[in-house]
């Protein structure tokens, strides 16, 4: 989604600074799980509406995404989701339903999002939407009550003068709630929200617009959502604030560390994206590692994977962004158009052995960063690592991970992931030349255990 600004860079490990080598330290201090989410929860993996279809979202062209994830064999594949992102609602300050939340548009959806849910989870498929956090100034100025209550929206709003993000209309849409003044009211107007979004079939929530200042709405839509019943998962977004990542930690399920993966660099969805905000990645990502862990985790956006040259990335850095999001537990989430799948790509996608990396929901760690060459790695608890490999250069470069780095002396087994090869024993250390941008993911066993 659309950009508010980077996160402060409030590092919780040795930072990683190309040029410098580093051991990334984990702090002892505990991170509370989540009060909403399943401990033995996946990393998300499915598509979202924004990256291809951005301001366009239409019932006919969701509904074709879902078919084409099944068809293509993305579902099985474990690719589950389908999730509309913007641009699916009528100006919150003009319109809103009876309670004052925010009403479908019936141009783009006119059977609603409960037909649409239906029809997606007839495909074995689940739904996700989306939402910003706040009140409709609409719902203000008409004073709509809040369902199930004998009090109004008024009740709920102090400040007229400042506003929530919304990304769609754009500012002057959402007013802030205040959680002080009347906290029933308040709750009961996010349950009803709630409710309505688990009466649809809900089964996943994208909070955008989320920073510091929406602690509480965070919390608060936590609680509306578990007071359903329903099992919907909670993703905040985007940049949400390293300042606020054990509150995020608490109460969602995932949470973005930077602002979008999306370009925007021309008038069109067309490239989805470039290296530099793949890159990007790499610099923010050590900071978040720590929050990390079952039921919760680092959201790096979408994977823009799929339509070949229209990625924006070549086949190596295609490979990179897979490699880094994986290592990292992070949601694999498909911003392309599943209707044209580049067969390479697809391949890629599909690669079950570096898709298994992800779902184990082990968060790896930089173990060692030279210039523009980084090593990661992962414990995966059965006795072997996970080991990534990268070249960040702009020219070809070498990259070693030794085993003491990544911890254990000795001899391993190692087996390449994306080639899907064993390499043999290897002693001490494994060393790759890696094209630029490349990068090379390796399972090892050590021989000792």
């Amino acid at each position: 989604m659309r950009t508010c600004g980077r996160p402060a860079a409030l590092l919780s490990c040795l930072a990683v600074v190309l040029g410098t080598a580093v051991a990334c330290v984990t702090p002892s201090d505990p991170v509370p799980a989540s009060v909403h989410s399943d401990p033995s929860s996946t990393p998300l993996m499915g598509w979202s509406s924004w990256s291809f279809l951005r301001q366009d979202p239409t019932q006919a062209k969701v509904e074709a995404q879902a078919r084409a994830l099944k068809a293509s064999g993305l579902l099985a594949h474990g690719y589950t989701n389908v999730n509309l992102d913007d641009f699916y609602y009528l100006d919150p300050a003009q319109d809103v339903d009876e309670y004052g939340r925010w009403v479908v548009d019936p141009s783009r959806f006119p059977a609603g999002m409960a037909a649409l849910s239906r029809y997606v989870h007839g495909l074995g498929e689940k739904f996700g939407m989306y939402l910003t956090p706040g009140v409709p100034v609409a719902a203000y100025r008409r004073n709509t009550l809040i369902q199930g209550t004998l009090v109004h929206v008024r009740d709920i709003v102090t400040d007229t003068t400042h506003y929530e993000t919304n990304y769609n209309f754009g500012s002057g849409r959402m007013y802030f709630i205040d959680y002080d003044r009347d906290p029933a009211a308040a709750q009961a107007f996010l349950d009803s929200w709630a409710d309505e979004l688990a009466g649809w079939g809900v089964d996943y929530l994208k909070l955008d617009g989320v920073g510091t200042a929406d602690a509480d709405d965070v919390r608060h839509w936590s609680m509306a959502l578990a007071q359903t019943g329903r099992p919907i998962r909670l993703e905040l977004s985007n940049g949400s604030g390293l300042d606020r990542s054990t509150l995020w930690r608490q109460y969602a399920n995932g949470w973005r560390i930077e602002t979008d993966v999306e370009c925007y660099c021309s008038t069109t969805s067309y490239p989805l994206t470039d290296w530099a905000n793949v890159a990007a990645r790499f610099a923010d990502l050590p900071g978040w590692l720590r929050y990390a862990g079952p039921g919760g985790g680092n959201d790096l956006d979408s994977i823009e994977v799929g339509n070949g040259a229209d990625d924006g990335l070549t086949v190596a850095e295609r490979q990179t962004q897979l490699t880094l999001w994986a290592i990292a537990a992070a949601p694999l989430v498909l911003g392309v158009d599943l209707t044209h799948l580049d067969p390479t790509d697809l391949a890629l996608l599909t690669n079950a052995e570096v898709i298994a990396v992800d779902q184990r929901g082990r968060s790896g760690r930089p173990v060692a960063v030279t210039g523009q060459q980084q090593v990661w790695a992962v414990a995966d608890g059965d006795g072997s690592y996970t080991v990534a490999l990268f070249n960040l250069a702009n020219t070809a470069g070498t990259v070693t991970a030794s085993w003491q780095s990544v911890g254990f002396t000795g001899s391993a087994a190692v087996r390449d992931l994306w080639g899907r090869t064993e390499l043999g024993s290897v002693a001490g250390s494994f060393s790759a030349t890696l094209g630029p941008h490349a990068s090379r993911l390796l399972r090892v066993v050590p021989t000792n255990g």
